[in-house]
């Protein structure tokens, strides 16, 4: 099968081709011999990045597997072609094997102190099991392991860090000896320094980050995930808790009403952003579109924007995009989406893997 593509072809935010062509599951710039089979005419991206989803996971834990098929479709059929599993219970290995279903790169199970995350979604150890807990889960993914690093403390009625300095270190240590990266939940101030002294690599949400911290994050060059449509739930989040935990409720509002200027600051200090959705748990799957429009109301170009899910993430999660040879994963669009970011919302063509799905 060849596919002609009539663009612009968007291979990066300085490079647009005027056409390229789909050849097997390949894409190519150079015109092949013989017939084409089909063309697809429209602005072409590389298949987006939802950088932060859960295929597997409900409100209630692990899923059937029909369940999880229908979140990675509905991803899929939305344009997201990479996913980065940020922690799910399910083993979800037997979508390598869905020519159908997108490109997912997983983080193993989530890792919490014990009665200190949802229930029925993480592996809940004590501090002198982090370390163990972490080997197990960079086994079981795919070059991630994800911490939760801050969660309601009841007893101080607020946000608290969930670790001890001291294992951080010794566990982000080991999930870099095996050849893993390191994320991590943080909602609040308080555990960050910690986890970007102990080394980690990207913080999940980070609307706790603050004039003392963003220098910090620069220095280690540590990405953020901020998952904004999430964030937007903070207030449902915080009624229920507000008469037994008014301390904690109170914090929950105010990350939320700083959350655009939080994401602002980061990004102007020079702090690397990308798109994740929080899709699973209660969210639902399909809404990248949605996330790419939030990281612009907080001040992102729209350039900057669309690159946080394609050109700069992709290779920040070791895959390709539009390149010579590479997968043929992208996204046909009817206008220009550097226009109006609101046109990623209505793909006309999606190919993964060189197919039109």
């Amino acid at each position: 099968m060849t596919l002609q593509l009539r663009g612009p072809v968007l291979v990066g935010p300085e490079d647009v081709r005027s056409e390229a062509w789909v050849v097997g599951d390949r894409l190519t710039f150079e015109q092949p011999a013989g017939a084409v089979d089909g063309v697809l005419e429209g602005w072409v991206l590389p298949g987006l990045v939802d950088a932060h989803c859960h295929i597997g996971l409900g409100p209630h834990g692990e899923v059937p597997v029909d369940v999880a098929e229908q979140q990675a479709l509905t991803d899929r059929d939305a344009g997201a072609l990479l996913l980065r599993d940020a922690g799910s219970p399910a083993d979800t290995r037997w979508v390598d094997d869905r020519e159908d279903l997108p490109v997912l790169v997983r983080a193993g199970r989530h890792i919490a102190r014990t009665r200190r995350y949802i229930r029925d979604f993480a592996d809940e150890v004590e501090p002198e099991q982090l370390v163990a807990a972490v080997r197990q889960q960079a086994v079981r993914g795919d070059g991630w392991v994800k911490l939760v690093g801050d969660w309601i403390d009841r007893d101080a009625g607020d946000l608290a860090p969930c670790w001890p300095d001291d294992v951080l270190v010794e566990a982000i240590a080991a999930a870099h000896e095996l050849g893993a990266r390191v994320t991590a939940h943080c909602f609040g101030e308080d555990c960050l320094a910690p986890l970007v002294q102990a080394g980690i690599d990207c913080i999940e949400h980070a609307t706790g980050l603050t004039s003392q911290t963003i220098p910090l994050f620069v220095e280690h060059d540590v990405a953020i995930v901020p998952t904004l449509i999430n964030i937007a739930t903070f207030p449902d989040i915080a009624a229920p808790a507000a008469e037994k935990f008014p301390r904690y409720a109170q914090h929950m509002l105010e990350l939320h009403e700083r959350r655009y200027a939080t994401i602002a600051a980061a990004h102007e200090a020079g702090i690397r952003v990308y798109t994740g959705t929080d899709a699973g748990g209660s969210l639902a799957h399909g809404r990248v579109a949605d996330e790419v429009l939030e990281l612009a109301r907080a001040g992102l170009s729209a350039g900057q924007a669309l690159s946080a899910a394609t050109w700069a993430a992709r290779p920040w999660l070791g895959r390709t995009g539009l390149e010579e040879g590479a997968q043929a994963d992208l996204v046909v669009y009817p206008a220009d989406p550097r226009e109006d970011l609101a046109v990623l919302q209505h793909p006309s063509a999606v190919v993964l893997r060189g197919v039109v799905r």
